[in-house]
């Protein structure tokens, strides 16, 4: 399953049926064409009483193609770092509780890019990769064209105790330490790929 976060839906890409969970506000739909998922979603992702859209094809990697040739991708990456004392690293930006991230530069890897976004977000040293973590997807729009953002997460670690520097030019004017057993204030006010990444990096 791929799942994409898209405005106040989710959308799930599925290659078995049984995957599916049916719901009041779920629907499932069989797709074979980019034309098909384009004239399908466009009438959907409007609709009030839909929570979730189930597009299915036998060929994960088909269906991936089909909807994403509805925007414009973008790679990003970034962590959720922990320390010895058991918290995470978050952020404050647009009102919003968040994990640092950004986009990868052209020539540069994956994980050399996100150690770059946290240490440049968050103005924090000293980070180790230690685990990846499943990529998370969502659609925004930008200047009037659909973006679809592939955001690609590790777990990180640092000891650095210095003090923390928000990016302010991103838009960030918090970065704190959170306690990872009591993130209620986070699940309170954040982004529902911020709440995947968390959970595949606590489980």
């Amino acid at each position: 399953m791929i799942k994409i976060f898209s405005f106040d839906k989710t959308v799930c890409l599925i290659d078995k049926q049984s995957a599916f969970k049916p719901s009041a506000g779920a629907i499932l739909l069989s797709t074979k064409s980019a034309n098909e998922t384009r004239t399908n979603y466009e009438q959907l992702i409007n609709q009030k009483n839909l929570k979730e859209i189930y597009f299915f094809d036998e060929n994960l990697q088909l269906l991936f193609n089909n909807f994403s040739a509805m925007f414009r991708v973008i790679e990003a990456a970034g962590g959720l770092v922990k320390n010895k004392k058991g918290e995470g690293l978050f952020i404050f930006r647009n009102g919003k509780w968040d994990l640092p991230k950004g986009k990868i530069e052209k020539g540069e890897g994956i994980k050399t890019a996100a150690i770059r976004e946290v240490e440049e977000e968050c103005g924090i040293n000293e980070l180790s990769i230690t685990k990846e973590l499943s990529p998370t997807y969502h659609t925004y729009l930008m200047e009037e064209k659909n973006i679809l953002k592939k955001t690609y997460w590790f777990e990180m670690f640092s000891d650095d105790t210095s003090p923390l520097i928000p990016q302010t030019e991103e838009g960030i004017t918090k970065v704190k330490w959170i306690a990872l057993n009591d993130l209620q204030q986070v699940f309170d006010n954040t982004y529902e790929s911020v709440v995947e990444v968390i959970k595949n990096g606590t489980e």
